[in-house]
């Protein structure tokens, strides 16, 4: 019998991106959307609630499904095995919370919660009840991170020197929840988790933040662009910077003693795209045409993976608490100095 998963909230991301990687997905089958009643969304007004249940309906009509009229009711309901939570991060905590201690396996948007306590404490509850977690940095399933590892790997590089990670984009709408300190926004929980994530792909688990940096701009109270440095165990180095309030970038650069490769859409490319790289030895560059992939599919089926598979469920728990501890490790270096 089929797992079956809801969605908690008819955000944007669950209806362009997760609804279209499940449909193609056949493990899950879709049980439904919930829309919060006014007691569990602070300042929600009809209209709000209204309009989202307006989502809600055409996403049960478009997959099937049903709306369940609050989150708790979707929570506590015998009807769904799962839930996506695609909420914003602050509320992670919260329902993931909930919805483990309901039973439910739960795939999270990233960041998988605000501070590392509160991901310690979810890790412990999924591992106490046996159950799945995952924190969705879909980008690192995509082919293309494997095919840049074996390059590496290859020794066509030579020895590597320095990993660079870049990703920013311009300002986005004014009442976007990453400008909203309350609701756990800022620029090192959005793009700036994305740098930190690939950076152990790269260089390895054994990666260590050394040097930190945010900034702030007028008009705003969460931080809007940052940058750090990082060294793993072998003294290799990689350096990230990120930000909110930026010309658009999603580099990944490795240098090493005998050449160097560039790429962009490394974070972000989407299903059915085709990503280049560029290999430069000496005065010579040339083009590599990288694996296309739909990243957000296998993300959704390593969940499954981790609710099936006890390897990849205690996998889960080790890379979502790896991630934690290195955003914890940037916030301390900042609050020391």
């Amino acid at each position: 019998m089929k797992k079956r998963i809801a969605i908690i909230c008819p955000s944007d991301i669950a209806q362009r991106r997760f609804l279209p990687a499940l449909s193609e997905f056949k493990g899950f089958s879709f049980a439904g959307v919930a829309v919060a009643d006014k007691n569990e969304w602070d300042g929600a007004t009809d209209e709000i609630i209204e309009k989202e249940f307006v989502k809600a309906n055409t996403i049960v009509s478009q997959y099937g499904g049903r709306v369940f009229r609050s989150y708790t009711a979707l929570i506590e309901s015998d009807a769904i095995d799962a839930m996506y939570l695609p909420l914003p991060p602050a509320l992670h905590y919260k329902w993931a919370l909930k919805a483990l201690e309901n039973g439910k396996h739960v795939l999270v948007e990233k960041p998988f919660t605000t501070c590392l306590t509160d991901t310690m404490k979810l890790i412990s509850l999924a591992k106490k009840n046996n159950l799945s977690i995952h924190e969705n940095y879909m980008f690192t399933f995509h082919s293309q991170i494997d095919a840049i590892r074996k390059i590496i790997e290859s020794g066509e590089l030579g020895d590597i020197r320095l990993c660079r990670v870049s990703f920013g984009f311009p300002l986005r709408a004014a009442n976007d929840f990453r400008y909203n300190k309350e609701l756990g926004g800022g620029a090192l929980l959005d793009a700036g988790g994305y740098t930190l994530k690939l950076g152990t792909l790269m260089l390895g688990e054994n990666l260590h933040v050394i040097a930190s940096n945010l900034n702030y701009i007028d008009g705003f109270t969460v931080d809007m662009y940052g940058s750090a440095t990082l060294v793993n165990d072998e003294g290799l180095t990689a350096q990230v910077a990120f930000g909110m309030d930026n010309s658009y970038k999603c580099d990944l650069e490795v240098w090493g003693s005998k050449g160097s490769l560039f790429t962009g859409r490394i974070l972000t490319a989407p299903a059915g795209y085709t990503p280049e790289l560029f290999l430069k030895k000496n005065n010579d560059t040339k083009t590599i045409k990288l694996p296309s992939d739909d990243a957000f599919l296998k993300s959704i089926s390593f969940f499954m993976d981790c609710i099936e598979n006890p390897v990849a469920k205690c996998k889960s728990y080790s890379d979502i608490l790896l991630q934690a501890k290195l955003i914890d490790e940037f916030v301390n270096l900042i609050l020391k100095y």
